[in-house]
């Protein structure tokens, strides 16, 4: 026969058992109970702010990029004001060269003699004159093109002509009419050619 206290004990067990298993489900079915409307706004406005966010960001990322990109090219044009900000006052010289070369080319080369002082001491001023000034010129950067028999380039050489030259390759600057310049690289003027044809 079993004793009241084990019946009693027994019974406590079962109960509790049975308590913990309704707590249990109790807590599952809190669980599937919907999150309150003020939790439903707040995870709304947490998704919204974050798009927000990273909208800002992106919007950042391509400002910082364009602000970059204004720099470099800011920094660019300045570089080439100093290369070329002298290039139409170069173009004015030019004119000056062409004149100086001219009278040098004109005067004759047998009349240059002690006998004739003045002309001889004026010819070699105008060569030192030239010499002055083609330094100037290298010194900025302005080289001269005097292409004869090179191949004829459209980027630095303006063609006047077209002839049949013996012994001469066709496409080869036969002639040149007038030198031109290339000032840091960049042609300031075309030279002045007559190029060879086929025959």
């Amino acid at each position: 026969r079993t004793s009241p206290r084990l019946l009693c004990a027994a019974t406590q067990q079962k109960n509790t058992g049975q308590n913990l298993e309704e707590d249990q489900s109790q807590s599952q079915n809190e669980q599937k109970v919907e999150p309150s409307s003020a939790e439903k706004l707040l995870a709304e406005e947490k998704a919204k702010l974050e798009e927000q966010l990273k909208e800002v960001t992106e919007k950042y990322k391509r400002a910082l990029a364009d602000a970059e990109n204004v720099r470099q090219r800011s920094q660019k044009l300045v570089e080439e004001a100093k290369l070329y900000g002298i290039q139409s006052f170069c173009k004015d010289l030019l004119e000056v060269a062409d004149i100086l070369e001219k009278a040098t080319e004109s005067v004759p080369k047998e009349e240059i003699k002690d006998e004739n002082p003045h002309l001889k001491s004026l010819y070699e001023g105008l060569v030192m004159t030239e010499m002055q000034i083609q330094k100037v010129f290298k010194k900025h950067g302005l080289l001269r093109l005097n292409p004869v028999g090179a191949k004829f380039d459209p980027y630095e050489h303006e063609a006047l002509f077209h002839s049949a030259v013996q012994g001469r390759e066709p496409g080869t600057v036969a002639l040149v009419s007038k030198v031109g310049y290339k000032l840091h690289g960049r042609t300031l003027r075309p030279a002045l050619v007559g190029v060879v044809k086929d025959a």
